[in-house]
């Protein structure tokens, strides 16, 4: 059999085809299950070795100079087809704009601007951290002991195996962890911020398995609960923007602050909703709790690497989205993580809604 005529004529024919189907077609026909170069492939086997040393560079050969032929040609053809079709196509550079989705701040992430521009003011710094925490930042460090519930398996989600270590690894159950990476990291003094997400097992209307919260810690020299108390009373004013915040602290515990604190805030109730202003202890006034908050323990300052007889400081935590719902009107918490188009549509925040502090931090208060 003569393979280099047989191999001509596939490539002349190969060369002549016009469309992708016709090529397609060639190429079942020469190298699928029943081609003629597949055929010409099975018949080696009855071969004796010599006519194999002979014939078999030869049908190989006719079989990658079809192969290689077939992938420049389809190649070709692919490339001719685009080109037809982009000169064939235009676009009217003259009509108007189509109308787009807009985008809309999320209300977490416009609150925690807020929070970032407020606490910017007062000289805090913003600190992050990894939210797959190992069991000894998370809680041993805070003077969590082992026999404590937040530790418990319905509190916490644990990951199956530890760290190089040997320490459990978790998803953080709060940003606390932050402040014992600042202080071992920086030192004091030192004045932060740690917002980011926060996991827990819990579910419902005001809870969820993943939320943000936002944790405050300051160490310095002197330190009082007074300056807490005038601290947070600053924050809240300048969040709300309402003058007429007042705040009573309740006794707490805390395994992390020593004293510890509860931090009330005073509102009415306007049209069955509750609003943030006044003294709890006035006609249709009330307390709200909503936060909680102290004196750093001195074993939190000794595990951040720091002298408890020389520095003092406190520290708060409160919830992002806790925040986002008494400001904005929201009462589903849920309803910040379904993904709704409708509702982001009507709580999001348009992008040119920056919060500074000379012109308001909400631009819907």
């Amino acid at each position: 059999m003569d393979y280099a005529a047989t191999g001509e004529a596939a490539l002349a024919r190969i060369g002549a085809a016009q469309e992708l189907d016709a090529l397609e077609a060639l190429r079942v026909e020469f190298l699928g299950k029943q081609g003629s170069i597949s055929g010409l492939l099975k018949t080696l086997g009855g071969m004796s070795p010599e006519e194999r040393q002979t014939v078999g560079p030869q049908i190989h050969a006719l079989r990658e100079s079809v192969t290689a032929a077939l992938a420049e040609r389809k190649e070709a053809l692919e490339s001719a087809v685009l080109n037809a079709r982009l000169a064939a196509e235009t676009v009217d550079l003259t009509l108007p704009a189509p109308a787009a989705p807009r985008g809309s701040i999320h209300p977490v992430s416009q609150v925690l601007d807020e929070l970032a521009e407020i606490f910017a003011d007062l000289g805090f710094a913003v600190a992050t951290g990894p939210e797959i925490e190992d069991d000894w930042h998370n809680f041993t460090a805070l003077n969590i002991p082992e026999s404590h519930p937040a530790r418990a398996m319905h509190d916490t989600f644990y990951f199956p195996d530890c760290d190089t270590a040997g320490r459990k690894m978790l998803l953080r159950t709060h940003t606390s962890p932050v402040q014992i990476r600042s202080m071992l990291q920086h030192g004091a003094p030192i004045r932060i911020i740690a917002p980011g997400r926060v996991y827990r097992s819990d579910s419902d209307a005001t809870h969820t398995p993943m939320f943000h919260q936002v944790e405050g810690l300051v160490i310095d020299k002197g330190i009082t609960l007074g300056h807490l108390k005038w601290t947070l009373e600053t924050f809240l004013k300048a969040f709300f923007e309402r003058e007429d915040i007042v705040l009573r602290l309740r006794p707490s515990y805390f395994p992390f602050t020593e004293p510890s604190v509860e931090v009330d805030v005073g509102f009415a109730l306007v049209n069955g909703k509750r609003v943030l202003g006044g003294s709890g202890d006035e006609p249709g006034h009330g307390w709200m709790e909503l936060l909680g908050s102290g004196m750093v323990n001195r074993k939190v300052i000794a595990a951040g690497g720091l002298d408890p007889d020389e520095w003092q400081g406190f520290a708060f935590g409160v919830g992002v989205d806790r925040l986002a719902m008494l400001k904005y009107g929201m009462d589903d918490l849920r309803a910040f993580f379904d993904g709704d188009a409708r509702w982001l549509g009507h709580y999001g925040f348009s992008a040119l809604d920056v919060p500074t502090l000379s012109v308001g931090v909400g631009a819907r208060a």
